[in-house]
């Protein structure tokens, strides 16, 4: 997918994560010990098993909760010392959960990813923007249809093409694939690891973040168990520890690109 001149503009961030911890209490956090930085333009996918506290340090990086220890930096400037304002217009977000969209069209939300800049939108390259966004993830004929009454998988490109329109400098998503088909799913991965800015996105599925990440962060238990490369983060030994499942990692026949196949241990399949 080739990005529009009207979707530019943005000044990919670089992150820094220091000792970063959080929970609902100081005894009982969800996500401690973790630390990794993301380059400008660079793209970081977070995988992990259900519960590894993927979400909760997504929430951390676009300061919905601040952490109980250690500190995250946007080019050096800790988040919580930016006017929030500034970390609107720079960081955007698509969520797992859309909130509600009071009776707005696509279109409408689509534009709603302008408000951070409200005022410094020309209005002409603002339905430019708009435009763009909505043809680059195929929501051009669903533009007047009300946001309520799409489906999942549409809902969520829709947020995305939100995101789009921002043009921000870090884009944070919490598994963007999970309501898509695998056209889909294979169309956002691709745009995601093209687009001119930082990206981290929490994934299931190893094989997209293997893909298409920089690099690839693995969470258990709410501990950071290793960041690098996918070659030298995903292999056999690792996902057998963090997963409790068998991997064979082949190579794709027709992408070059790998390819895993997943299976129980022997003595676990045999005791179902």
């Amino acid at each position: 997918m080739e990005l529009s001149p009207y979707l530019h503009g943005a000044s990919p961030a670089a992150l820094l994560v220091e000792d970063l911890a959080w929970g609902p209490s100081r005894r009982a956090p969800i996500v401690r010990d973790i630390g990794f930085s993301v380059s400008a333009g660079e793209m970081l996918a977070i995988v992990g098993p259900n519960g590894a506290g993927k979400s909760s340090l997504l929430r951390c990086l676009y300061r919905f909760h601040r952490p109980l220890a250690g500190r995250i930096s946007l080019d050096g400037a800790d988040i919580w010392r930016m006017p929030l304002r500034n970390v609107a217009r720079r960081v955007a977000t698509v969520l797992q959960e859309p909130a509600g969209d009071f009776g707005l069209t696509v279109a409408e939300v689509v534009e709603l990813g302008l408000a951070p800049h409200a005022g410094k939108a020309d209005r002409r390259e603002t339905r430019l923007a708009i435009g763009a966004a909505l043809d680059l993830l195929n929501l051009a004929d669903l533009a007047h249809r009300s946001f309520t009454s799409l489906s999942g998988g549409e809902k969520q490109r829709v947020l995305i093409a939100k995101a789009l329109v921002q043009k921000p400098d870090l884009l944070i998503l919490d598994e963007p694939t999970n309501h898509l088909d695998i056209r889909h799913q294979l169309e956002v991965l691709a745009l995601l690891s093209a687009l001119p800015t930082t990206v981290i996105v929490s994934l299931h599925d190893l094989a997209l973040a293997s893909a298409h990440a920089d690099r690839v962060l693995v969470l258990r238990d709410g501990r950071q168990v290793d960041c690098g490369p996918a070659a030298g983060v995903l292999t056999p030994d690792a996902i057998r520890e963090t997963f409790s499942v068998e991997t064979v990692i082949d190579r794709n026949p027709a992408t070059g690109r790998p390819r895993f196949s997943f299976h129980l241990e022997t003595h676990v399949q045999g005791s179902i």
